[in-house]
């Protein structure tokens, strides 16, 4: 079982990589500045009042864009220290990695391990080729691909929800393709900053046939005028090896911006 495992593994990472890049790369600030000045879209400081709750799909979604390139565009530098972990779906431990990620405007992101324990081939397999992976496409064609776009996603207005305190816009995002890096779901998005809050979906397409099925969650948290990564969660159902559950922890955050 442990030699299948080594060479079915890499197929779970797959779906694990889908499911967080989708968080990652996505959803965790705006599009590339590049999109969002082709979409024709301003970059509109936060009104400290707050908008009113009604508001249509389509405006929704443009000061969305707007307000994640006004963040964008002061956005110098960031530092986080991050808890992996990988647990069975009885709860045991099977891996955890302590890292600590920087980075620099606009797309330059380097990490450290400072830790880890547990399995080595998760470490390596899992961890690492999700590090790396967020590294090499910190600004390239996949984030852009996968970004929370008109391009990539329709806007749905489901309602109004009170999330850690804050009234939201609950959102329902259809992609417009199937295509694995983007993602079928929920966006709670804060009503007075228009930052994504919190996420809750599934890949729109399925990485592999050993992958069941796929369910994440991030929730982000606000940082002076930033709103960045709090915790990931993503459940992976894979044929023969059952549950698998990959936590992340965005933890002590140093962020500078601009004065702009």
């Amino acid at each position: 079982m442990k030699e299948s495992w080594g060479r079915l593994h890499p197929v779970w990472v797959a779906g694990v990589i889908v499911a967080v890049l989708t968080g990652l790369a996505g959803l965790a600030g705006s599009a590339p500045a590049s999109e969002a000045r082709d979409e024709r879209v301003s970059a509109a400081a936060p009104s400290p009042a707050g908008p009113a709750l009604t508001i249509s799909s389509e405006v929704l979604f443009q000061e969305l864009l707007s307000h994640n390139q006004w963040r964008e565009d002061r956005l110098r530098a960031y530092s986080v220290k991050r808890v992996y972990r990988v647990t069975n779906g009885k709860g045991a431990l099977s891996a955890e990695e302590h890292v600590s990620l920087e980075f620099e405007a606009p797309s330059t992101k380097r990490y450290t391990v400072t830790s880890e324990k547990g399995s080595s081939a998760i470490r390596r397999l899992v961890f690492k080729r999700l590090l790396d992976s967020e590294v090499e496409t910190a600004g390239g064609r996949l984030r852009r691909d996968n970004a929370l776009s008109p391009a990539n996603y329709r806007f749905d207005v489901l309602g109004e929800e009170q999330l850690d305190g804050r009234p939201c816009y609950l959102v329902e995002a259809t992609p417009t393709r199937k295509a694995k890096y983007l993602f079928r779901g929920k966006l709670w998005i804060d009503a007075q900053d228009f930052a994504v809050a919190k996420v809750d979906g599934e890949p729109a397409a399925n990485p592999s046939w050993w992958t069941k099925k796929i369910h994440f969650v991030r929730h982000f948290q606000k940082i002076g005028d930033f709103w960045l990564p709090r915790s990931d969660e993503s459940v992976n159902q894979v044929r023969i090896f059952g549950t698998h559950i990959l936590t992340i922890e965005h933890q002590d955050y140093e962020v500078a911006g601009s004065k702009n």
